[in-house]
């Protein structure tokens, strides 16, 4: 069993306008999972995904998938 914690950080394309989402990419080793978390809400509620699922949701953005609105 490890005891790390996650490692929270914002994406340096964040605007800090409140909408962001912060990943802690540092478990995907050592827990196998990519946190994901509501910036404005640290102490809520984080969603976890596996790490292809991740890299497969960064790569679809970074492609243009999902237009910004």
């Amino acid at each position: 069993m490890t005891t790390e914690s996650p490692r929270w950080f914002t994406s340096s394309y964040s605007n800090n306008g409140g909408a962001c989402v912060e990943v802690a990419a540092n478990l995907v080793a050592s827990r196998g999972v990519v946190p994901v978390r509501d910036s404005k809400d640290p102490h809520g509620p984080a969603l976890l995904f596996e790490p292809t699922a991740w890299s497969s949701f960064v790569s679809a953005v970074r492609r243009g998938e999902f237009p910004a609105t």
